[in-house]
């Protein structure tokens, strides 16, 4: 397993604008405008709300052009959304430390990133006991389109639904494989294909149900006043 991810220290901004993909505008408290790093490949739609509160973090390293980096925003519904898909897996691994996820519990080892599949994809998670193995993909979740209706993908994600025929391959070879939807969305309360936005993708995930593969979702608490965010209950699924 890597090292233990440094404690979440979140400070208070307002969102002006996030543009060219990968990079935000935010005000701090003080009046400063700065460019914060955003990261999140998707399209991050119905996330972004003109001058509305946002959360970021910092880094110390001297290699990053942008040390700060976007983390939490406030949607045009008034909900908070964590944006950093790249937190997703340690909520995940620590969900399952805690006993939350009740469906991959038991299991003895865990490797992260493992490269596995005809398509030389990387799992997030690979769990084993015994003679089992169960390969976990992380997927992450903030489009709400009505209230409590989460949505995944927000963009066409030929990435997704390549993961989705790995894991229908696993379960071909006799594994176990699992999808879990990382919703970080205090908003959301069910979870659907985005078939408007990407039909491939919806049409790839009711075949990988229909051939055994197990699609979940946990939602997060998120609590910026106290660099807080958790996975801490089950999620309806509806295909």
């Amino acid at each position: 397993m890597p090292p233990e991810p440094k404690p979440l220290q979140l400070f208070p901004a307002q969102l002006i604008q996030r543009y060219k993909r990968f990079l935000a505008d935010i005000i701090l408290p003080i009046g400063e405008t700065i460019t914060v790093h955003c990261p999140n490949t998707g399209s991050m739609k119905n996330c972004i709300s003109h001058m509305s509160p946002c959360w970021y973090s910092t880094s110390e390293s001297a290699a990053r052009k942008y040390p700060n980096t976007l983390e939490i925003v406030t949607t045009p519904s008034g909900d908070l959304a964590g944006i950093n898909t790249s937190r997703s897996n340690n909520l995940v691994a620590d969900a399952i430390c805690a006993g939350v996820i009740g469906e991959v519990q038991g299991y003895d080892i865990t490797r992260r990133e493992v490269v596995y599949g005809n398509e030389k994809s990387r799992i997030d998670f690979l769990l084993e006991r015994a003679n089992e193995k169960c390969f976990l993909e992380v997927k992450n979740v903030t489009l709400m389109e009505a209230k409590g209706h989460g949505l995944f993908p927000d963009a066409v994600s030929e990435r997704g639904t390549k993961h989705l025929r790995e894991l229908m391959q696993m379960v071909r070879d006799g594994h176990r494989a699992v999808l879990l939807y990382c919703v970080q969305h205090t908003g959301i309360k069910w979870v659907e294909p985005a078939d408007a936005i990407d039909p491939l993708y919806g049409k790839t995930l009711r075949e990988a149900i229909a051939e055994g593969v197990e699609v979940i979702a946990y939602g997060a608490e998120i609590k910026p006043e106290l660099n807080r965010i958790v996975l801490n209950k089950k999620l309806v699924v509806k295909i």
